[in-house]
């Protein structure tokens, strides 16, 4: 990341069509609270050079996070285009253009599906390419899109259709962009909803609560069926095979970290890695939702780092996902730490990518190998026919497809948190009374008792 002062906030133009007026911005409210430019000023250092719509209203907090999390750590060398999310605490009101009203659009859909008021999601776009023009040689924007809705593969492909789209053709692009948002239906779950975005049609279906598990086998990648219409399979689904390739290895204890809600840090070479891993971790306890905050790019400049690296009390219960080596040594006190390296996905079966690492002490962390460091004891046992089928070093590589790898990580995942569900339920099942014993009249017998006693 570019070094230089505190960011500041500049409110820029509004959104285009007209669509400056408060009230105009419903629809759009209803799936994107605002789009950010952030620059690279010699002078300010990160700072917002746009937000669409113009009288939103972010903190000054939100504003700094924003701006220093929009931009890739400097030691990460990130040149071109990278593409990543992020998650920021909501301290200010989001007040402004607009807001996370009341509504029902999201009733009957999962849990981990609802919007979050407590925090923003971010789907980054940042471009570095060498320019003479400048005087510090680089051109580095980012455009930041914020939503409180977690459909993590839904927005990193609208990231990818409207960033580029400014960098060529400028803010007149972005604002059309924005247009075409303030023009979609609200997001219900179950119903097939063709949304419109610079020339494209979008045909993407909200999941519901009521899905069976194994619909998200048939889950794949974005598909362009023309230059025209492009149909998202699912709006939330990652590819947690090639997520978490480095730990597959390690999967029942990672499931087991997860789910005991242990403090973890994920280290990686870039944003984009971390924040996949970070999400797919999350994702293993489909479908209950990961209740703990969890930060899939997190940098020293976050306005709760001092929170995060304290050594005066036990680490917080999160999950980080970092790039800067300096955490090597700030967070060497954390009890469990996933090290990334590069995955080649043409070719996963490399050694370099090869989940073949054992776990080991977290205080050998100068071991730059992919693997995770931890003197946790799992309670699980591995589970040494998927070990053999998705993590076997006999199995050549491009013999099985990617998409087939990805639906048995999911389905052993799922079977993990279902046999931890089970024995739940069938506890509180003990504790509610049979269904012979409800009554209506039973229950107006024992409040008219209550209420003669009480007389």
């Amino acid at each position: 990341m570019a070094e230089g002062g505190p960011p500041r906030g500049a409110t820029g133009t509004g959104g285009g069509g007209g669509l400056g007026e408060k009230e105009t911005w419903e629809l759009f409210s209803n799936w994107v609270c605002c789009v950010c430019v952030v620059t690279f000023d010699l002078e300010l250092g990160q700072a917002l050079e746009t937000v669409i719509p113009s009288d939103y209203k972010l903190s000054d907090t939100e504003k700094s996070n924003i701006c220093y999390l929009a931009f890739p750590d400097s030691n990460s060398g990130c040149m071109g285009d990278t593409l990543f999310h992020i998650r920021i605490r909501c301290t200010g009101s989001g007040t402004g253009g607009t807001d996370l009203r009341p509504t029902n659009h999201h009733y009957g859909a999962p849990l981990v599906l609802m919007p979050d008021p407590a925090y923003y999601y971010g789907f980054v776009y940042f471009r570095q390419v060498k320019d003479s023009d400048i005087r510090r040689g680089y051109f580095q924007k980012s455009v930041v899109l914020l939503t409180r809705l977690p459909y993590i593969t839904f927005f990193n492909f609208i990231i990818q259709r409207i960033a580029p789209e400014y960098f060529t053709h400028g803010l007149a692009s972005l604002e059309a962009a924005c247009g075409n948002m303030n023009q979609w239906p609200p997001p219900r779950p179950g119903q097939q909803l063709h949304l419109p975005i610079l020339g494209q049609i979008i045909y993407v279906r909200l999941p519901t609560k009521s899905d069976k598990p194994a619909a998200r086998d048939g889950e794949g990648p974005v598909i362009k069926k023309s230059s025209s219409v492009v149909v998202i399979p699912s709006v939330h689904d990652l590819n947690l095979h090639q997520a978490l390739q480095p730990v597959l290895n390690n999967f029942e204890m990672i499931w087991e970290l997860v789910i005991t809600n242990e403090p973890i840090v994920v280290m990686g070479p870039s944003p984009t890695l971390c924040a996949n891993t970070v999400q797919a971790l999350v994702s293993l306890l489909h479908p209950l939702k990961y209740a703990s905050d969890f930060r899939p790019f997190f940098t020293i400049h976050d306005s709760e780092f001092k929170h995060y690296t304290t050594r005066t009390q036990a680490p917080p219960r999160v999950i980080l996902g970092v790039t800067n080596p300096f955490f090597t040594k700030t967070l060497d006190h954390w009890p469990h730490v996933i090290k990334l390296g590069e995955i080649s996905s043409s070719n996963p079966g490399t050694e370099e990518s090869r989940p073949h690492q054992r776990s080991r002490s977290p205080g050998d962390l100068s071991d730059t190998r992919p693997g995770v460091f931890s003197r946790y004891k799992p309670f699980l046992q591995k589970d040494k026919t998927f070990a053999r089928l998705v993590i076997s070093n006999k199995t050549p590589p491009g013999k099985r497809p990617m998409e087939v790898q990805n639906v048995m990580v999911k389905k052993h995942a799922l079977e993990l948190t279902t046999s931890f569900i089970i024995p739940l339920e069938r506890y509180l099942a003990s504790l509610m009374p049979l269904k012979r014993d409800v009554s209506p009249w039973r229950v107006c017998t024992y409040a008219i008792q209550c209420c003669s006693i009480v007389a």
